[in-house]
């Protein structure tokens, strides 16, 4: 069964598996949508335990965790009024052991961070990624190493195709 720990556990398998072959190359952790709570998870589990600091973390179209995501991502709209919303919905990833984090765990991390959401996210809605950008500058003692870009709604990006975007690359560096 799929777990937070599981996925973090197979990021850092696959960080080493990198690392070992890329010699003195930059690896950066890329994260998209529920890929964004791995992301830096796994950042944060290689700084604490390991004392390594990954070179950069990319969050595209992130959430603040996954309780707070729940709560807004647009197809729940019609289920929050009901009794036991939070609990049958909100809580029962806590209860699986599923929190995704992203907020506590950019209070810790020291890596350049670029947070990248797009103002016509359907999804997630920007206004998590704005506020994770906020306690993500807020927790940083050198502000400069966090970033974060949004794509106005005429670009036509959406949750899914920042990636497509031809100016990302010059942004990214």
């Amino acid at each position: 069964h799929p777990s937070e720990s599981g996925f973090t556990t197979d990021v850092l398998a696959l960080y080493d598996w990198a690392k070992a072959r890329s010699g003195n190359s930059t690896i950066l952790f890329w994260g998209h949508s529920l890929g964004t709570g791995i992301a830096t998870n796994t950042a944060r589990k290689l700084q604490e335990e390991r004392g390594v600091q990954v070179d950069a973390v990319v969050l595209e179209s992130p959430y603040t965790n996954i309780r707070e995501a729940g709560a807004n991502i647009p197809i729940t709209k019609i289920y929050r009024q009901f009794p036991g919303f939070e609990y049958l919905i909100l809580d029962s990833m806590a209860r699986a052991g599923m929190f995704f984090s992203s907020d506590e765990n950019v209070k810790v991390l020291s890596c350049p961070l670029l947070i990248l959401h797009a103002e016509d996210d359907g999804v997630l809605p920007p206004k998590l990624g704005r506020k994770l950008y906020e306690t993500a500058r807020e927790a940083y003692k050198d502000k400069s190493k966090v970033k974060f870009i949004t794509f106005p709604a005429k670009l036509g990006l959406g949750h899914d195709f920042i990636s497509f975007n031809p100016e990302l690359p010059a942004l990214v560096k």
